[in-house]
């Protein structure tokens, strides 16, 4: 995470977005009078809250577990070439 002062980040705004955005970096700015906020690209934020649902979720997670157990033993489900097709066109 990087971190700045609000001043820094209000006098090279775009530099810190774009890093935000090439780099997936989580911008910190620092506030001496206020509380702190992040900057970080809607892609990350979008990602993040998947990742918070799965994590809350507890009948997915009791599925990836599962899927995981049958994965490791080699019989878990295999999708037809239309099926795999499909997935890769998304």
């Amino acid at each position: 995470m990087v971190e700045v002062s609000v001043n820094r980040f209000r006098a090279n705004i775009k530099s810190f977005v774009d890093q935000a955005l090439s780099d997936h970096s989580v911008i910190r700015v620092k506030r001496r009078a206020g509380k702190d906020f992040i900057v970080l690209s809607a892609e990350d934020w979008e990602r993040e809250q998947e990742t918070l649902y799965v994590l809350q979720n507890s009948s997915l997670s009791s599925q990836i577990v599962e899927s995981l157990k049958t994965h490791s033993v080699g019989s878990g489900y295999t999708p037809t070439k239309k099926e795999l097709d499909e997935i890769h066109s998304i």
